[in-house]
């Protein structure tokens, strides 16, 4: 996407760019926590022992936590709103990453402290929709991909804690991440701005979101384009350790360029989606899934082969990774426009589902690679089979979607005029107006 294009079209003048960009810190902060988990994984197996199946299940029980927590925080913010909610959850995660600093001492501590830091993973349909709450459905896909990019706080967990490790420890490195989160919870209290789209609904109508078929389709779209991320992600450091040979501190070196990857295209890929259609895009992002993991699977199946370099897996990681991360951009350019008013609970069930894909990802590549004698082709199997029915789900309900709610493509219809703040109420407007303000 241009920005200076975007900046032309009014984008940055269409909303609170404030509220957005600490929206992204937030989240990147709160993501990196998320995975910290997997890139300490080499370090925390080395000393507990642990086999595949037990390190894929340590790996996976943030994310797991983390997403059954994103539809619950999203509730929350309708009543308490995103701004506090947010809060409220960085809260919990100082306190988690201080028990892990300071008090883990067995396999079991470690599992603990992952339900507890697994609350970070919660922060995302929040962070989008407070970002993105100030912006009109035109701009939609573009403030999402900003506020999504906070999934390449990935990056810094696996780029920087496993040297951090090796100096200081792996306990030291939650310590360590301390500060990031505390420096996101200050900037977040100066600078954003609770949007005005908020609608006050019942309990019961939120919930009504769970019976809802479109919701239960973007669930499916994004247990491949988020699920598979943040599934990957957490296994990439043991993927390249266990796979490759390549030592426990520098796996990140190998990691992190995939990852920058996903989050620049979901940057992109929401902007894009905004122009061509967020439909029309994930339908070829799905293909190239299907081709991606397959290919996956055969190099981790071929292992003594001619493309046994980690470099080729590498390469195959980047494209795979771009597609899942313009995948994720553009199922929230769709989702604001399907469910208006109610964008936090709606991107927090979609997350939810999304985040539990991930966990289960980890766990097949662990219990594969232990039980089939195939190494981790199962987990890359299961994702070629989840982009091929979401093009069949695609094909059963894109005409009818887009003689709807959604222009040709999935590109949003004419909008109405961006959001503006609820007016105040008489005696406020008087008393400005009595104080010369």
């Amino acid at each position: 996407m241009d920005f200076a294009v975007a900046r032309d079209k009014g984008f940055w003048k269409a909303g609170h760019w404030p509220t957005l960009f600490t929206s992204l810190i937030y989240f990147d902060f709160c993501f990196a926590v998320w995975v910290l988990n997997g890139a300490m994984a080499p370090f925390i197996s080395k000393e507990f022992g642990l086999d595949a199946a037990e390190k894929g299940f340590m790996i996976s029980v943030p994310v797991i936590v983390g997403a059954l927590m994103r539809f619950p925080l999203g509730l929350l913010a309708q009543y308490i709103g995103r701004k506090n909610a947010a809060q409220v959850e960085m809260g919990m995660i100082v306190v988690g990453l201080g028990l892990g600093w300071l008090f883990v001492e067995t396999m079991a501590g470690v599992i603990a402290m992952g339900c507890v830091l697994g609350v970070a993973g919660a922060s995302f349909g929040v962070a989008l929709s407070l970002g993105s709450g100030w912006y009109p459905p035109k701009y939609k896909g573009l403030a999402m991909g900003i506020a999504g990019a906070g999934n390449s706080g990935a990056v810094l967990a696996v780029l920087l804690a496993p040297p951090l490790a090796n100096v200081y420890g792996w306990k030291a490195v939650y310590g360590l991440a301390i500060i990031p989160i505390v420096l996101a919870m200050v900037l977040l209290a100066m600078f954003a701005k609770e949007p005005p789209d908020r609608e006050h609904k019942s309990l019961k109508d939120h919930l009504k979101i769970l019976l809802d078929r479109d919701a239960w389709i973007f669930n499916l779209m994004y247990a491949l384009t988020f699920g598979g991320y943040i599934g990957l992600t957490s296994f990439l450091p043991t993927l390249f350790h266990d796979q490759y040979g390549v030592a426990k501190e520098n796996v990140g070196q190998y990691a992190a360029g995939i990852i920058i990857m996903a989050s620049i295209l979901r940057l992109v890929g929401g902007g894009l989606a905004d122009r061509i259609g967020g439909l029309r895009m994930i339908k070829w992002l799905a293909v190239i899934s299907v081709i991606g993991t397959a290919m996956a699977a055969y190099l981790v199946y071929a292992k003594d082969g001619p493309l046994s370099s980690p470099w080729v897996m590498v390469a195959v990681m980047v494209v795979l990774f771009s597609a899942l991360g313009a995948g994720n951009g553009a199922v929230f350019q769709l989702l604001p426009l399907r469910f208006k008013g109610n964008t936090a609970v709606a991107g927090s069930l979609v997350g939810e589902i999304g985040g539990l894909a991930g966990g289960f990802l980890p766990n097949a590549m662990g219990v594969g690679s232990k039980y089939s004698g195939m190494g981790f082709t199962p987990g890359f199997l299961a994702g070629t089979a989840l982009s091929i029915c979401i093009l069949v789900a695609l094909a059963m309900v894109m005409k009818k979607w887009t003689t709807t709610w959604v222009g040709e493509g999935g590109r949003a219809l004419p909008d109405a005029a961006p959001p503006a703040e609820p007016a105040a109420p008489a005696q406020s407007r008087m008393q400005m107006v009595g104080s010369g303000t």
